[in-house]
Formats: structure tokens, C-alpha cells, sequence
């Protein structure tokens, strides 16, 4: 019945990104990506795609009522933002070599700085 898609390229964005969101009804905003979905290619962005959820009384919430909360927005409405203009960019991948030992790290490609 519910397939999930499964994703065939790089998702470019991580826990902990600071990312800006490109389209959608939370157009303009930014956050910090709490959590990933790879399977959906969507994420969880902190203060971006709230919606009211009503919610039975239990045991953890006694009166129930309606919650706000994130919900997943696409990979796609997302960029990340650039630690050093603050501005949107796309994120590339760059061998490196550290100590004689090659390694794959993430680069903004608007500046080229290395990301984390």
C-alpha cells in the first residue's frame, strides 16, 4: 500500500545543518535540521513546517488538546547556508588528503570552505 521511494543520489544535508527554506508555505525561514529521514528524503527543521496535532488524553498529557509540532519538509525546499556569507548555497563533496589518509568532506560551494 505506503511504498517509500527509495533515494538513489547523496542527501547533502545532515543533523545539525543550519539550513533556509527555498519554497514552500514556510518560504524565507531558517533552522537547524534536528533530524533526517533518508529513506523519504525529507527532514525535520527546527521552527519550519509547524502543524496542529490533536491529541488524546494519556498518561504523558492528561488533558490531550491540540499540539503544534514540525513535521517534514522535503530535501529539496531546503539549501544550506553558508558559514561564512550567511547565504544559501549548494553543498559539494572534495577529497582531501589529511596525514596521508584520503578522506571525503563537504564543501560550500559559493565560498569552498570545508563544512564541519
Amino acid at each position: 500500500m505506503g511504498q517509500t521511494k527509495t533515494s538513489t543520489h547523496k542527501i547533502k544535508i545532515r543533523t545539525g545543518d543550519l539550513v533556509k527554506v527555498i519554497s514552500g508555505n514556510s518560504k524565507g525561514s531558517q533552522g537547524k535540521v534536528l533530524e533526517v529521514f533518508i529513506a523519504e528524503n525529507r527532514a525535520i527543521v527546527e521552527g519550519v513546517n509547524i502543524v496542529k496535532k490533536h491529541t488524546k488524553p494519556s498518561a504523558a498529557n492528561p488533558n490531550g488538546g491540540i499540539i503544534e509540532k514540525e513535521a517534514p519538509i522535503h530535501i529539496s525546499n531546503l539549501a544550506y547556508i553558508d558559514p561564512k556569507s550567511g547565504k544559501p548555497t549548494r553543498v559539494g563533496r572534495k577529497v582531501t588528503e589529511v596525514n596521508g589518509k584520503k578522506k571525503i568532506v563537504r564543501v560550500a560551494k559559493k565560498s569552498g570552505e570545508v563544512i564541519d
